[in-house]
């Protein structure tokens, strides 16, 4: 028999089951000559006595139900009695919060999030869970739109404090080189998708004339199309385009020098300065996290490469950039000595058995994003200025260029659904023995993925995304 099933509330508001529906032809009773039938049964579920729910119209299938009362409190699970009771059954649950009612058919063949259907005109919430199969676990989060997500959150929020989904050489969909391409989607589809951490790598094309402005996109030494080089300013133009149609978004550009060639990063900076981050109303240049106010509309620059002397004198003497430049190589966790990024990158997987110690690191990474627990200026009236939380980047990403089963993708097919069964059923849970386990905004930093949006499975940027419900709802403290 299936384990009983887990639920777990990833919302801001307390829900309630309020029905169970089985569906499907019951052997027992088909063989007895009765294939649509409604039934109610009381010896399914122990523990489970309320008053009926609000009545709902049933499908045409329906064989067995049961009226049920099992409450769920934001941040918590609670593992029910429910237990599909064969291979050939769906089940149905249907939900209530705040008197809205909310149908999930669980899917009996696949992994990948159900929308919520509403049993009622004109909701007003909206909901996405995640059934993982071989653990009998539900997830449920708040369907975020994800082309405009950021939009609920308040503008005095660190941008640090966010839970926000990146790509890891992101322009790199094109035919290419093994271990070239990350990328299953352009970089315009993974933006409508939610993604608002783009890694970019560039090589200067004539570093040494001042009014030449080619930048390459390359992943290593390699240009990441076979078809023809592609240059940063086309991405930057998709890129704008996007922050115009959606002004309540930011995306962090995460940008480093590499390719072939003699360019130094002070060539790579002043070409950026003069040619490109030139325009306050499109970038966000100065040396610190801002709040997401100030870079909504905007690119936020992540520097990962040194800077030119005049450049050094910006901002007061500051620098240009929030500064990475110092990125520890191959690390599973380390601060970047500006103290503004925490990062883990490693990335040596060079045999198929070490995957298991990527996925570890990176659980690790995101326990540390998630104890943080943000200050809202508004809200905490802090006197002296708040401790310095950084940015926590955490590379899902790893290759070998030598050996097929460590190819990006194949990686990926390993690791993003590893991750996604975390982030359900452990990330910033409370440990019954310990609850202070789960006293932080429960965030997951920017969590940087190759071949995430592969056949349309979106699945760990919603995960990621609905990371950001625990902080929502400290921000409008409720």
């Amino acid at each position: 028999m299936s384990s009983s099933l887990v639920i777990r509330n990833l919302t801001s508001r307390p829900i309630e089951v309020k029905r169970c529906e089985y569906h499907g032809i019951a052997p027992s009773l088909s063989q007895s000559g009765f294939t649509n039938i409604s039934h109610n049964v009381t010896s399914l579920f122990r523990n489970a006595t309320s008053p009926a729910a609000p009545p709902v119209v049933e499908p045409a299938s329906t064989f067995v139900h049961e009226d049920v009362s099992i409450p769920i409190h934001p941040f918590r699970s609670v593992r029910t009695d429910i237990r599909p009771q064969s291979p050939n059954e769906t089940l149905h649950l249907v939900f209530e919060t705040d008197g809205e009612q909310h149908r999930l058919e669980t899917p009996t063949l696949t992994s990948n999030s159900t929308t919520l259907k509403p049993l009622t005109d004109n909701p007003r919430f909206n909901y996405t869970a995640v059934h993982l199969l071989d653990h009998s676990h539900l997830t449920l989060y708040s369907s975020a739109n994800l082309l405009s997500w950021m939009r609920s959150l308040k503008d005095d929020t660190p941008l640090s404090a966010l839970s926000i989904p990146g790509t890891h050489n992101s322009p790199t969909c094109h035919r290419a080189l093994p271990s070239v391409r990350c990328q299953a989607t352009s970089p315009p589809e993974q933006l409508d998708n939610g993604v608002r951490f783009f890694d970019i790598r560039v090589q200067p094309e004539a570093p040494l004339d001042p009014s030449k402005d080619g930048l390459i996109l390359v992943h290593g030494v390699f240009p990441i199309s076979l078809t023809g080089n592609k240059y940063l300013r086309d991405l930057l133009r998709e890129v704008y385009t996007f922050l115009d149609r959606n002004p309540s978004e930011t995306v962090i550009m995460s940008l480093k020098r590499e390719g072939t060639g003699d360019a130094t990063d002070a060539q790579l900076s002043r070409i950026l300065r003069d040619h490109y981050a030139d325009d306050p109303n499109r970038w966000f240049t100065a040396p610190r996290i801002p709040y997401l106010g100030e870079a909504r509309g905007k690119i936020v620059l992540i520097r990962r490469f040194g800077l030119e002397e005049s450049l050094k004198q910006e901002w007061g003497g500051a620098g240009w950039g929030i500064d990475a430049e110092n990125w520890a190589d191959n690390t599973p966790n380390a601060t970047c000595p500006s103290g503004d990024v925490c990062v883990q990158d490693f990335y040596e997987v060079l045999e198929t058995v070490n995957i298991e110690k990527k996925i570890q690191y990176s659980r690790e990474h995101l326990q540390r994003a998630a104890k943080c627990c943000c200050t809202l200026p508004v809200q905490d009236q802090v006197a002296a200025p708040p401790p310095k939380q950084p940015f926590f980047i955490n590379f899902l990403t790893a290759s070998n260029f030598w050996k097929v089963g460590c190819w990006p993708e194949k990686i990926a097919a390993k690791l993003n659904p590893a991750i996604v069964d975390f982030l359900c059923r452990q990330h910033n849970e409370p440990d019954s023995e310990d609850p202070a386990q789960a006293a932080g905004d429960g965030s997951t930093g920017i969590v940087v993925c190759d071949w995430v949006g592969y056949k349309g499975n979106w699945d760990l940027v919603r995960c990621i995304v609905g990371m950001n419900a625990k902080l929502e709802l400290r921000e409008h403290g409720t």
